[in-house]
C-alpha cells in the first residue's frame, strides 16, 4: 500500500458529508482553493494528493479535519521527541488513523503508547498499515484497545511479513480467544523482530498454549513474554514446557495466574533440567503445592542459569519453600538471586537452613512471610545496618563514595541488588548478618529497581552524607 493510500476511504466517505462554502472556516480556505472545480470540497482523484509536501504537525492536523475530530494538542508538541504518551484519552478508531497517517513519515518517535483508546480492530488495522511504512518506531502498547480477532489478525500478519521494526508490542486485554492463537503462532515462529511481548489478560486456554508453545521450539528472537491472567491450565502449560526446551532465546517468562498446577509445574521443571536460557520464570497464584513444587526442584537441583523464581500465592507451606532452597544448595552451579513464596508461613529451621544457604550462595534472597512463633514474641533486636556502616566509616576515616566504590566491580556508580548482597555477605569489615543485609539492599533500593543507585552522591563530605536519609534519621534517634 502507498503512503496515504489507506486515506482514501475517508476522502470519498467525507466528500459525502462535506460543508458549503458559506459555512466553511478560514483555515478550509486553502483546500476549496486546492480542490475548486471538483464535485465536491474534498473529493480527491489521487489521495496523495491531498498530503502532497506536507508533513509532521501539518500533515496531522490536515488528517484531524478529514477525519473531523478533534486533534490531540500533546500529539502535535511532541512529534519531535522519541517518546509519545496517548494512554486513555478516547481516540477511537478515527483518531488514531489521524495519528497513523502523520506517523507513516514521522522519523523520530520510537515509543508510542497508545492504551485504553477504544481503537477497536479497525485501529488496528490503520495502525499495522503505518507501521510497513514507518522505520523508526521500536515499541508499541495497544492494550486495552478491544481489539478482538479482526485486530489481532491484522497485527499478526504485520508480524508474519517481518516488515516493521518492533522490538516491544502489548497487547494485553484485548480479548484474544483461542481463535486468534494461531495467528501469533504461525507470525511469531519465524519473526525475527520482536524482543518482548506482553499477551497476559487475554483468553488463551489449553489450545492456545499448545500452539504457543510449538512457536516458542521455532523462534529465535522472543526473550521477553508475558502471557499472565490467561486461562493456559495444566495442558497448556506442558505444551508451552515442552517448547521451552529447545528454545534458546527467552529470558522471561511470566506464567502467573493461570491455573498451571503440579502437572504444570512438573512440565516447567523438565524444560528447566535443559534449557540454558531463561533466567526469570513467574508462576505465582497458579495453585501448585508442595508436590509441585518439589517436582519443580529436581531442576532446580542441575539448573545453572534461572535466577528469579516467583511462586507466591500458590499453596505452599514450609515443606515446600524448604524443599526450594535445599535445591539451591545441592546446586553448586546455582545462580538463583531470588525465589519469592511470600504467602508461606516459615519456622526457625527454616531461618537457620536458609543463613546456612546463604554462605554458599550469598546473592541468594528468599522473599517469605512470617516466621512461626514470633508474632507472640518479642523481635529480635539488632544494630541497625546504616548506623554500623556509619560508625565503620568514621571510625577508618573513609568517605560513602569509597564504601560503594569498593562494591562497585563494573565502576558504573549502579550496583545490582544481587551483586550488592554478595559483596556484603562475603565482606569481613562490617558484621552484618543475612537479615541485616537484606534490610539494607531493600533501604538502598527502596523503588525496588534491582539496582542500588548511588550516582546522587557528592564527593565532598560523603562521610557525613546520608544515603537517601537513613543516616541522618539515625542521628535524630541518637539521645
Amino acid at each position: 500500500m502507498n503512503l496515504f493510500g489507506f486515506m482514501a476511504d475517508q476522502n470519498d466517505e467525507t466528500s459525502s458529508t462535506s460543508e458549503s462554502p458559506e459555512s466553511a472556516s478560514p483555515a478550509d480556505a486553502s483546500t476549496e482553493k486546492a480542490t475548486q472545480g471538483s464535485d465536491t470540497d474534498l473529493e480527491v482523484e489521487d489521495p496523495e494528493k491531498a498530503f502532497a509536501g506536507i508533513m509532521g504537525a501539518e500533515l496531522y492536523l490536515e488528517a484531524c479535519r478529514l477525519m473531523k475530530v478533534v486533534p490531540v494538542s500533546h500529539f502535535v508538541q511532541n512529534l519531535a521527541k522519541p517518546y509519545m504518551n496517548l494512554n486513555h484519552r478516547g481516540l477511537g478508531p478515527k483518531g488514531v488513523k489521524a495519528i497513523a497517517t502523520a506517523l507513516v513519515s514521522n522519523a523520530t518517535i520510537t515509543h508510542l503508547e497508545l492504551e485504553d483508546n477504544s481503537i477497536l480492530a479497525e485501529g488496528a488495522i490503520y495502525i499495522a498499515e503505518m507501521l510497513r511504512e514507518n522505520s523508526s518506531l521500536q515499541e508499541l502498547n495497544i492494550s486495552n484497545n478491544h481489539l478482538d480477532t479482526a485486530g489481532a489478525e491484522a497485527i499478526a500478519s504485520l508480524l508474519l511479513d517481518n516488515v516493521s521494526y518492533l522490538h516491544v508490542l502489548r497487547l494485553s486485554g484485548n480479548n484474544f480467544g483461542e481463535e486468534t492463537a494461531p495467528y501469533f503462532a504461525k507470525a511469531l515462529m519465524d519473526n525475527s523482530r520482536v524482543k518482548e511481548l506482553d499477551l497476559s489478560y487475554n483468553e488463551f486456554s489449553e489450545k492456545g498454549g499448545q500452539l504457543l508453545g510449538q512457536m516458542l521450539d521455532s523462534n529465535t528472537t522472543l526473550e521477553i513474554l508475558d502471557l499472565s491472567w490467561n486461562h493456559l491450565r495444566g495442558k497448556g502449560t506442558v505444551a508451552l514446557g515442552t517448547g521451552l526446551r529447545g528454545n534458546y532465546a527467552l529470558k522471561i517468562l511470566n506464567l502467573s495466574w493461570n491455573g498451571v498446577g503440579n502437572e504444570g509445574a512438573l512440565a516447567l521443571g523438565e524444560a528447566l533440567k535443559v534449557n540454558n536460557m531463561l533466567v526469570h520464570l513467574d508462576i505465582s497464584n497458579n495453585q501448585i503445592n508442595n508436590e509441585g513444587a518439589k517436582k519443580l526442584c529436581r531442576s532446580l537441583e542441575v539448573n545453572g542459569k534461572l535466577k528469579i523464581l516467583k511462586m507466591a500465592n500458590n499453596p505452599l507451606t514450609v515443606e515446600g519453600a524448604t524443599a526450594l532452597v535445599t535445591s539451591v544448595r545441592k546446586n553448586p552451579k546455582s545462580m538463583m538471586e531470588e525465589i519469592n513464596v511470600s504467602n508461606v508461613l516459615v519456622n526457625e529451621a527454616f531461618i537457620k537452613l536458609l543463613d546456612l544457604v546463604c554462605q554458599t550462595h550469598p546473592e541468594l534472597d528468599v522473599i517469605y512471610g512470617e516466621v512461626e512463633g514470633c508474632i507472640a514474641k518479642i523481635p529480635k533486636q539488632h544494630p541497625n545496618p546504616m548506623k554500623m556502616i556509619q560508625n565503620y566509616l568514621k571510625e577508618h576515616k573513609l568517605r560513602l563514595w569509597d564504601f560503594f566504590r569498593n562494591i562497585d566491580k563494573d565502576g558504573n556508580m549502579k550496583i545490582p541488588v544481587a551483586a550488592f548482597r554478595r559483596a556484603m555477605m562475603q565482606q569481613s569489615n562490617i558484621p552484618l548478618n543475612r537479615a541485616q543485609i537484606v534490610e539494607l539492599a531493600c533501604k538502598l533500593d527502596r523503588n525496588q529497581t534491582g539496582v542500588v543507585d548511588y550516582s546522587h552522591l557528592k564527593e565532598e563530605k560523603l562521610a557525613q552524607k546520608p544515603v537517601e536519609g537513613e543516616i541522618e534519621e539515625e542521628k535524630k534517634e541518637e539521645p
